[in-house]
């Protein structure tokens, strides 16, 4: 008797631990993937203001930096503006965007200036102090103001290129120093699907 109570005691734990996991696994909480971009309003290069809704309807490659940065702004334009040769007629289906994290400096005309030095189709968008620190929160971008000797200062910043399709949604980054193959490739596949 004894052997069968013991038989019964082991199935009833079980099924209960089955029904515990059962349980806990169908009432688990969903994770969504965490939220990339969202409102803005910045001016551009032309001295145009300019919000999210101005990127819809085109898949968006941005890029948040300033033109003095001394080496991953230019690196990183010029990465971009040798994968958008690459891509041909399929960079044209794409939004390349420079937004500045030194909106003091970064005037409209010396972005225009500036990006003169890369691909026509990269435009920049700058605004105040204000506007540029609530567009680097929506896109989660880490900046710092960073003083120097003789009273100057540098910008330290993220560095990776943000993918967006065509409805602003974020799709991947492109990371600093990737190889061109891939930043060409991930380019493309944008332009295609965005």
């Amino acid at each position: 008797m004894s052997r069968r109570i013991l038989w019964l005691a082991v199935l009833v734990g079980l099924l209960a631990c089955g029904g515990i996991v059962a349980y806990t696994t169908l009432n688990r909480p969903k994770l969504e993937p965490a939220s990339l971009g969202g409102p803005f309003a910045l001016t551009d290069m032309n001295g145009r203001s300019v919000t999210q809704a101005s990127l819809l309807g085109k898949p968006t490659a941005i890029f948040f930096g300033f033109t003095y940065c001394p080496e991953v702004c230019p690196t990183t334009l010029t990465e971009l503006t040798a994968a958008m040769k690459a891509l041909g007629k399929d960079a044209d289906r794409l939004n390349v965007v420079f937004v500045s994290l030194d909106p003091e400096r970064d005037t409209p005309e010396r972005m225009r200036l500036y990006l003169g030095n890369f691909d026509r189709r990269i435009v920049g968008y700058t605004g105040t102090p204000e506007t540029v620190a609530a567009a680097a929160r929506a896109y989660r971008v880490y900046y710092r103001k960073v003083p120097l000797d003789g009273g100057d200062y540098t910008v330290d910043h993220s560095s990776a290129v943000y993918l967006f399709d065509r409805k602003g949604r974020f799709v991947a980054p492109i990371g600093y120093g990737e190889a061109h193959e891939r930043v060409v490739e991930a380019l493309r596949n944008l332009a295609r699907t965005g």
